[in-house]
């Protein structure tokens, strides 16, 4: 064997080598962050951990940290504030119509592949009215003629075609970003017109769209999310509880589902309330929010 047919060998086995050590210590990290699986003879442990859907919930609550305490907590939400502070309601009110004007293509595609063609009508109405009467999306009159905004993804496709959300998985920077959404998120940039536009090109406009886009939402919610912090027992448990209710509430379109309404049928309708008992000695008075208390979620 000759001196650079050696070489080569080694360097083959040195890149294998290091291929199966990092396969390996993906591995080691993946299965030291699965969640602890409950005794499968502690029936509301084993309910509550199905139910939670979060097999690497180790490994998302560390991402968690990172973005709350790191990027939202250093950057995001200061960056928030002061554009909250600085801007004026109409000019933060135009940028929101601009970039949802922008988003009419995706939106559009995806009334269309889940055969809402009321929806996809309004779509197209909302688009042209606000391009021409709303200067360019800057303003929204479409609204208050009638043409209510709708929002629609991929993601939402997917599950009106029997796509299960799958596992719940957070990432750093997107957030929550389950299977379905993952993936709902990654073709929508095929839907998007802008993506081509700006294809093999230096321009800063769509990693400025993205951030913009991120800061006014911070900006739009920074008194929702400082609320639920401070009233919830488990800040993360409760924010992916949020992510999907929301998430359902837009599959479904705003229509509640009475399969997933709480069941009541085991209510006493003819328990007889005793008049002469006062009021005060039959409820305990809770303590007011406005009092400091934890009130939970």
């Amino acid at each position: 064997m000759n001196t650079k047919a050696a070489n080569t060998k080694d360097i083959s086995q040195a890149g294998m080598s290091g291929t199966s050590l990092v396969v390996v210590v993906a591995i080691a990290l993946t299965l030291g962050a699965c969640a602890t699986r409950p005794d499968p003879g502690d029936q509301p442990a084993v309910a509550a951990y199905q139910e939670a859907n979060d097999p690497i919930e180790p490994l998302n609550r560390y991402f968690f940290a990172v973005n709350d305490q790191l990027l939202d907590g250093l950057i995001l939400k200061p960056a928030a504030q002061g554009y909250d502070a600085v801007l004026p309601r109409v000019a933060k009110d135009s940028i929101r119509h601009f970039l949802d004007n922008l988003r009419t293509p995706v939106i559009l595609v995806n009334d269309v592949l889940q055969g809402e063609w009321d929806r996809a009508g309004t779509t197209i109405t909302r688009f042209g009215i606000n391009s021409t009467a709303g200067v360019g999306g800057l303003l929204d009159p479409a609204t208050d003629w009638g043409y209510a905004r709708h929002g629609e993804d991929f993601g939402q496709t997917l599950a009106v075609w029997g796509t299960g959300e799958g596992p719940y998985v957070y990432l750093p920077l997107l957030g929550p970003a389950p299977p379905r959404d993952l993936a709902g998120f990654v073709v929508d940039q095929a839907f998007d017109p802008l993506t081509y536009v700006f294809w093999n090109s230096d321009s800063i406009i769509p990693t400025a769209r993205f951030a913009i886009n991120g800061l006014d939402l911070r900006a739009r919610n920074l008194g929702t999310l400082d609320e639920i912090e401070r009233t919830s027992v488990d800040y993360y448990a409760a924010l992916r509880s949020l992510y999907r209710q929301s998430r359902n509430n837009e599959i479904a379109n705003g229509t509640i589902d009475p399969n997933r309404l709480p069941d009541i049928s085991d209510i006493d309708y003819d328990y007889e309330f005793d008049a002469e008992t006062p009021a005060n000695d039959a409820i305990e008075t809770q303590p007011s929010p406005a009092s400091g208390q934890n009130t939970g979620i």
